[in-house]
């Protein structure tokens, strides 16, 4: 069985996304809008991606910036479509008020994509408490993953938690595992894989000259190269 750390790659359309396979990426995030942190890309741009690259594609399920659900129906309608086209892997997370997870419309969107596997994203480091949600979330089906920094302000002030965390795989709550992501930099890299993490995400370090630049392969490549080291 490989050892090989998963490296997942933001990608807005299909030149971002055959880049990031060029450098290395074992899987995309699919999302539209970073100006609101990453919003439900559209069909045709789900299809145009899918025909481009071979690697997974998990497609975020979010209408508006933040955590709150906002219109289930119309995000149900959205999943319902996608899944129509193809899509087989999906990202999302909501959180009620209090920080709670927000069941009713995790549950009612898991309903349409019947059993596909999905991400629970950064919605979890806003969350009241951590260990209470993952332990809400723990017997949904398809759930795999979880985004997450370790802290709101991203992962310099979650490293403890995301040890802490990663120390507890296997119990329940714990299965999923950790997709790191949210201010990740190369060199947090030696500390996260001493404690056990084996999954990145990145979206701004992909694109070295910002994020109206495409995805840059040999960005992605420097990743892929310290990830296998």
């Amino acid at each position: 069985m490989s050892n090989r750390a998963v490296l997942e790659v933001i990608a807005l359309d299909e030149q971002d996304a055959v880049a990031a396979q060029a450098g290395g990426a074992d899987r995309l995030e699919l999302v539209t809008d970073m100006a609101a942190d990453g919003l439900t890309p559209s069909r045709t741009g789900f299809a145009a991606i899918r025909s481009a690259v071979d690697i997974p594609l998990r497609v975020m399920l979010r209408l508006t910036d933040g955590f709150a659900a906002g219109d289930i129906d119309t995000l149900v309608a959205r999943a319902r479509d996608l899944r129509e086209a193809g899509a087989e892997e999906f990202v999302l997370g909501f959180l009620t008020a209090d920080g709670d997870a927000d069941l009713v419309a995790v549950e009612r969107l898991i309903a349409v994509l019947d059993g596909c596997r999905w991400t629970f994203h950064r919605a979890i480091d806003r969350a009241a408490d951590r260990d209470a949600l993952r332990k809400q979330l723990a017997d949904l089906p398809g759930l795999d993953t979880y985004l997450t920094a370790g802290a709101a302000t991203g992962v310099d002030d979650g490293l403890t938690v995301l040890g802490a965390e990663a120390a507890r795989s296997g119990e329940p709550g714990y299965e999923p595992q950790i997709l790191v992501g949210g201010g990740l930099r190369l060199d947090h890299l030696p500390e996260l894989r001493a404690a056990g993490l084996d999954a990145f995400h990145i979206g701004g370090a992909a694109r070295p000259n910002g994020w109206k630049a495409p995805v840059s392969a040999e960005a992605v490549r420097v990743w892929r190269e310290a990830l296998d080291a």
